[in-house]
């Protein structure tokens, strides 16, 4: 399996969940803070993927890892920026689509065509409740994740009939690095801490049960859809 993003937060509990699970596992990331993974022996390819021409390559570099097999793609790497609309630079907005959206479509593309081969295989994209509620001073990353989810629509349709299943994650309020900013400042973090049922915010471990069904023939039946873990944000 491939899991892009997987260096750090939700995608390294991911990559450790994963690894406990016996999967064998290629991280695609451009991070150079690896020790984690390394301790795990997960496998590594330093990549930029906002270089999108570089997308399949980099593709057929983990697929040789991985013995030329691939049955499971969750896409994670993703980047935020908080500031007024009125104040985003355009080339900010072109950053954020291009990790968070154009390089998520090519992985998922140039991974069905090898899945069709197999006849089977699951993908997972990382959205965010903020894909259908909108969330303030970040409209760029907003729309990026509206547009994933509507990517994952899409493709599930297309693909459903070869045995492949896209689904997507939308994550809420989580304690990872992303979220610093709100983190340390009390005031703002007991703010969002409001807006949840659950009175708490998320950790990484909290997405991972998600994933792992998402990931099993339990959920061969079960593709295009959407799937919250926000502590009951999107039930208010």
């Amino acid at each position: 399996m491939i899991i892009t993003g997987g260096a750090q937060g939700i995608g390294f509990e991911f990559v450790k969940a994963f690894k406990e699970a016996g999967a064998h596992i290629v991280v695609l990331d451009i991070s150079d803070k690896i020790e984690n993974l390394q301790e795990l022996n997960v496998e590594y390819i330093k990549c930029d993927l906002m270089e999108i021409e570089k997308i399949e390559a980099t593709f057929h570099q983990a697929l040789e890892k991985l013995d030329g097999r691939i049955d499971i793609l969750i896409n994670c790497a993703g980047i935020i920026k908080r500031s007024p609309a009125v104040d985003v630079p355009l080339d900010m907005w072109q950053k954020i689509f291009n990790l968070n959206v154009t390089s998520l479509f090519e992985l998922c593309r140039v991974a069905a065509r090898k899945m069709k081969e197999q006849g089977r295989g699951k993908i997972i994209n990382l959205s965010s409740i903020v894909s259908v509620i909108g969330a303030y001073n970040s409209s760029p990353y907003s729309a990026s994740k509206g547009a994933v989810l509507q990517l994952t629509k899409s493709l599930s349709n297309e693909w459903a009939s070869y045995g492949i299943q896209v689904n997507a994650i939308a994550p809420g309020y989580i304690l990872t690095d992303m979220n610093t900013d709100i983190l340390n400042n009390p005031t703002r973090k007991a703010e969002f801490e409001k807006r949840i049922p659950a009175n708490r915010w998320g950790s990484p471990q909290d997405i991972v049960g998600t994933a792992l069904f998402l990931a099993s023939p339990a959920s061969d039946y079960v593709t295009g859809v959407l799937i919250p873990v926000d502590g009951g944000v999107l039930s208010r």
